[in-house]
């Protein structure tokens, strides 16, 4: 995760959006040092970048938590398995944190990130809204880069997002999606190219893991962006992991992506876009997948 958290930090500093950035980790040697190396950099960020103690001292009054702890699964370990470990790290780090921060907002990047933003969301006891995860905004912007290269565009022309869990069930988009207000449809994108380019979107990460070992630099730019818009309370609607029950139909308990209103007080509220009929199908589908894991985990 260590590399996750330097392309995060990167991508905040760099932009210009804090005057302090506190690090915390239970390896408080490795924190020291990244906090140390970002530091040799003050004359060029401009922010006071420190370490928290061992029990987050000195991370209080934060206006934004982000979560990017996690174990790494092990050969041979189930999904639900993985979920267990990392909800019991979320158990004895979330309580304190929110303790020293009791008005901040809380971005969980962690994976899987739909059900470990619920979990989050359960240990906070924060208002709804306040707790949200990064979800598909990575995913709806490789989806952007890939029409954009199909299409011979700039991906900012182009208005299309995943939805759903940010994993095998998500749900591309394809009703309202467009080119500058023109319909996919004008642009000889066919339902076969449309789910060959969904394949690639759900694929890309592993693609990447196996040239790099890891992901982290669309991750870190997408959490950048992500906190601008709370910071410059843009009210910029995003595909963001957010508590569903009630949306587009769904029933079940659980947080996955919805276009949502993202301000300085997090999530203000969920979008409702036209899907089609089969589109929502799919998405009540995602998240009664997502609660069929959420289900199994114990805290």
């Amino acid at each position: 995760m260590v590399l996750l958290v330097q392309a995060c930090a990167n991508a905040i500093l760099s932009a210009g959006l804090t005057s302090t950035m506190v690090f915390a980790d239970v390896d408080q040697k490795k924190v020291k040092g990244e906090v140390m190396d970002f530091v040799h950099g003050g004359a060029f960020h401009h922010a006071n970048v420190k370490a928290a103690e061992p029990n987050y001292d000195g991370s209080e009054d934060s206006d934004i938590i982000i979560i990017t702890a996690g174990a790494r699964q092990r050969p041979g370990e189930s999904r639900l398995d993985l979920v267990s470990r990392n909800a019991r790290i979320f158990a004895s780090i979330i309580p304190p944190l929110v303790a020293r921060s009791p008005a901040a907002l809380l971005l969980v990047v962690s994976n899987p990130v739909d059900i470990l933003t619920a979990i989050a969301a359960r240990l906070a006891g924060l208002p709804r809204g306040r707790v949200f995860g990064s979800g598909t905004y990575l995913d709806s912007s490789r989806l952007r880069v890939d029409l954009s290269t199909q299409l011979g565009v700039s991906p900012q022309s182009i208005h299309a997002n995943i939805l759903g869990e940010h994993g095998d069930s998500s749900v591309a988009v394809a009703s309202v999606a467009n080119l500058a207000g023109g319909r996919f449809a004008d642009a000889a994108l066919t339902p076969d190219l449309w789910g060959e380019l969904h394949r690639r979107v759900v694929g890309a990460a592993s693609e990447v893991i196996a040239l790099k070992g890891y992901t982290n630099w669309g991750v870190g730019a997408a959490v950048g962006a992500l906190v601008g818009f709370i910071l410059r309370d843009e009210k910029r609607v995003v595909p963001v992991s957010v508590a569903a029950a009630g949306a587009y139909g769904i029933e079940d308990d659980v947080f996955l992506s919805l276009p949502a209103v993202l301000g300085r007080g997090g999530v203000e509220r969920v979008v409702r876009v036209p899907l089609s009929q089969t589109e929502q199908e799919q998405l009540r589908k995602s998240a009664h997948s997502l609660a069929k894991v959420a289900s199994s985990v114990a805290l």
